[in-house]
């Protein structure tokens, strides 16, 4: 063996060429592992302590050290580091939004609203205002139509924060996918829609929508969003809220509406503009009804109702709506009769024209619809009959007014107060001044007489009065007064005042029943005289006229020169008829506003005015009216009937009130240029030389009672009471044959007669100056004369169902005048 072959293992051999030692294979293995490594990494120390030390990235990404795809993968550290940083801020954003998020005012078209007038019978008269809105309570609100409306759109309303997420996702859903329309939206956040927010579809305003309708829950509770949202939405046919909705569709009030109704106006929320034509248009119909019918299957689902109900409303059929009708507007006589109402609201509450203005009330009044188309009816088949303006200049500006009112409580039932708001008429003439009510006055006269008696002899005590005391009736007498003075004559203070009749003719000394019947002025002008101003003048106020609608203590007083409304003229009769009762007319039951009821507007009390035995006397005198006197035309209504004619100076007012026991009417004619306010001359109107309260007025009367009172009972008057034997003023001869013979008939071609002026009793007197002229003789015809302070019919009314004032203005002294056609036909 050689030498190189038998080293011991541990040794080295000599080293190389190269200084590595020479030996085995294992050494040099050895070698490698540990010196060559030691030598490597002593060669790269130095280069290592030479190069910059390498910067750390915030975001390790593109991923060092990573190649290929690896490099762009990000390391789970990084995704969730990633999702935990956007979570808190957008947590943090929303929770800045939230606290900076204020929940705006109401945008004020949401708070318009109308006022609805309605019917006696409870049906909508008219409805005034911008906006078709009514809102009304929730309470209002029957249970089951309220879920009709959250079954359709939100059925987890009572339990969501106000948002729905899933809701939104799954309207989406239902909407790619060709299924039935649903709203994303929920309860809430179409309420703060409507209410706070525009309908612009946009990022912005959802997400203002969103913010809102989380906060809104910390400030109302689920009952008043609902409201609000029922109030708010749109439900076509110009109907905004679920009031309107319902008089629209069902002509109904939103608590009427039945479980099937409400679902169909709960789907008219998502597409009001085609669905609105659902009883006319045969695709909108088919459209409503499969939304009608998701609407109940929603309510069985939800367990609102049962399935069997579900099955009872399908099987019922589609509760189609009523056809479109035009909107309540003002024409005909409805403006007239809304702004009445609308003033005895006013007046008998503390509303104020500005808060009527905002709109929101329900204003229920005691307007008769049927009466009152017929009281329009009767006027305009008169008009036709007599009135051609076209070819008749007298015709022209002839006017009439006309109140009717139910006695047991003062209710008016009907007005008619012109041509119309449309045509350009808007003074209501049965409420307004200016029109002397001529002998229709004297029942009053009559009434005060029997209830405070007269002083026919000076310093004696006041004497008892029926209608059988005699007065002297002739033409041409001096009236005296309680003094036994003759009154002086205003136009000759030194002569003295000569009273006028209708006619010369003597009458001699008559009953004030036969006074009454033939009008006659002497007895009545007398009468007022010996029972004094202020007796007649209390009683004609308890009986329920005004007092700023009288005139001065004044002998054409008693004959007529006041000026009360139509409406007053009718509830002072209605005293009469309601045997001594007076009722304040009304026309306004109730009046509703966000759904209570104000106070102040039941039926008034009833008070009494004066005894029964008077009202009942007064009544059998008018009567006799009626059946032999001036009155006579009114026979034409077939039923007991009781009235007065009356007719004035220049025949420029004509007037007929009437009543059965059931209603009392009062009906004026009058002649007024628009352009020049004072009542004219009705002579030639409708063709007649002279126009008396017999005439066109009782036709109007008779024509409205006829069709007012069809298929009621006739009912009969009370019987009069026996009040014994009266007084007879001073002078009238003893019962004898000769003095019960009848007296002669009036003679067509008589003079007009007048009265008036102040006579001197200081504290009724307005000064020095005479408060009018009377009528004097000259060449044979009779001048009526003209009385100051009473009123034009252009101005502001009497207040007949307000209580207010007169105004200025001039008004003729009445007069009675024979009727051209015949013997007794007087005013």
């Amino acid at each position: 063996m050689s030498e190189h072959r038998r080293r011991p293992s541990g040794r080295p051999g000599p080293p190389g060429p190269d200084g590595i030692p020479r030996g085995g294979r294992a050494e040099t293995r050895r070698a490698a592992r540990t010196g060559g490594g030691r030598r490597r990494r002593a060669a790269q120390a130095p280069r290592a302590q030479a190069a910059p030390p390498g910067r750390r990235r915030l975001i390790d990404y593109p991923r060092a050290g990573k190649r290929g795809l690896r490099r762009w993968l990000p390391s789970w550290k990084q995704v969730l580091g990633t999702f935990l940083v956007f979570s808190g801020g957008l947590l943090g954003l929303f929770s800045y939004a939230y606290a900076t998020t204020t929940i705006p005012s109401a945008n004020p078209s949401t708070q318009q609203q109308s006022n609805t007038y309605y019917w006696s019978d409870g049906s909508v008269m008219a409805t005034q205002g911008s906006t078709n809105r009514q809102n009304v309570d929730l309470a209002q609100v029957p249970k089951q139509v309220q879920w009709d409306f959250l079954a359709a759109e939100n059925a987890t309303f009572y339990t969501d924060p106000g948002i729905d997420t899933r809701g939104m996702l799954r309207a989406v859903y239902h909407m790619a996918t060709g299924g039935e329309v649903q709203s994303g939206s929920t309860i809430t956040q179409q309420f703060v829609k409507n209410t706070y927010l525009s309908q612009n579809q946009s990022i912005t305003r959802k997400l203002r929508e969103i913010m809102i309708s989380l906060k809104i829950g910390d400030q109302m509770s689920k009952q008043q969003i609902l409201q609000g949202y029922l109030n708010s939405c749109y439900y076509g046919r110009d109907a905004y809220g679920i009031e309107a909705a319902a008089r629209v569709y069902y002509h109904e009030h939103a608590s009427q509406l039945t479980v099937s109704q409400g679902a169909f106006i709960a789907a008219t929320v998502n597409e009001p503009s085609l669905l609105m034509h659902a009883d006319t248009d045969p695709q909108a119909r088919a459209r409503a009804k499969a939304r009608w019918t998701y609407v109940l299957q929603r309510m069985a689902k939800i367990h609102k109702i049962t399935d069997a109900q579900e099955q009872q409303y399908l099987a019922a059929g589609f509760p189609t709506p009523k056809p479109v009708t035009a909107s309540a507007g003002m024409s005909g006589q409805t403006g007239y009769l809304v702004d009445a109402a609308k003033k005895y609201a006013e007046a008998h509450s503390s509303l104020t024209d500005q808060q009527l203005g905002r709109g929101g009330y329900q204003i229920y009044t005691t307007f008769d619809k049927k009466k009152v188309k017929a009281l329009s009816a009767s006027v305009a088949a008169m008009e036709k009959k007599h009135l051609d303006p076209k070819h008749r200049k007298a015709d022209k500006d002839v006017q009439v007014g006309a109140a009717s009112i139910d006695p047991s409580s003062g209710a008016v039932v009907a007005l008619y107060g012109g041509a119309g708001w449309d045509k350009g008429h808007w003074t209501d003439n049965a409420d307004a001044k200016g029109v002397p009510v001529g002998s229709t006055f004297k029942p009053v006269d009559l009434a005060a007489a029997l209830d405070h008696g007269a002083v026919l002899s000076p310093g004696q005590a006041p004497s008892p009065i029926t209608p059988d005391s005699k007065f002297n009736g002739d033409d041409g007498i001096t009236i005296k007064n309680q003094q036994g003075r003759e009154v002086p004559d205003p136009n000759d203070p030194t002569g003295l005042l000569h009273q006028r009749n209708d006619v010369t003719t003597k009458w001699g000394y008559i009953t004030l029943r036969k006074a009454m019947e033939q009008s006659v002025n002497t007895p009545y002008v007398q009468l007022g005289e010996y029972v004094g101003y202020d007796n007649v003048e209390n009683e004609a106020l308890k009986a329920g006229l005004l007092r700023k609608s009288l005139q001065y203590d004044t002998p054409g007083f008693y004959i007529g020169t006041s000026t009360p409304s139509a409406i007053r003229m009718a509830d002072a009769y209605a005293t009469f008829d309601d045997a001594g009762v007076q009722h304040e007319p009304y026309s306004v039951t109730k009046v509703i506003a966000a759904g209570r009821q104000l106070p102040g507007f039941g039926a008034p009390k009833g008070t009494r005015a004066m005894p029964a035995s008077t009202a009942d006397t007064v009544t059998d005198v008018l009567r006799d009216v009626v059946k032999s006197g001036t009155g006579t035309n009114a026979q034409a209504l077939g039923r007991p009937a009781a009235g007065k004619t009356g007719t004035t100076d220049d025949y420029k007012s004509a007037w007929f009130i009437g009543y059965t026991p059931q209603l009392v009417t009062s009906v004026s004619m009058f002649k007024e240029d628009p352009k020049n306010a004072g009542l004219q001359s009705m002579q030639g109107v409708g063709g007649y030389s002279k126009v008396f309260g017999a005439d066109m007025p009782t036709e109007v009367w008779t024509g409205y009672m006829t069709g007012a009172l069809r298929g009621q009972p006739v009912q009969q008057f009370p019987s009069a009471p026996d009040l014994g034997k009266g007084t007879d003023e001073f002078g009238a001869p003893s019962p004898t044959p000769s003095a019960t013979q009848s007296t002669p008939p009036p003679s067509p071609t008589a003079p007009s007669p007048s009265a008036g002026g102040c006579h001197g009793r200081g504290k009724h007197c307005p000064g020095p100056s005479p408060t009018g002229t009377y009528g004097t003789t000259s060449g044979g015809t009779t001048t009526g004369g003209t009385t100051t302070g009473g009123g034009s019919t252009g101005g502001a009314g009497d207040g007949g169902l307000l209580g207010g004032t007169t105004g200025g203005g001039t008004s003729s002294s009445p007069t009675t005048t024979a009727s051209p056609t015949g013997p007794g036909r007087h005013p």
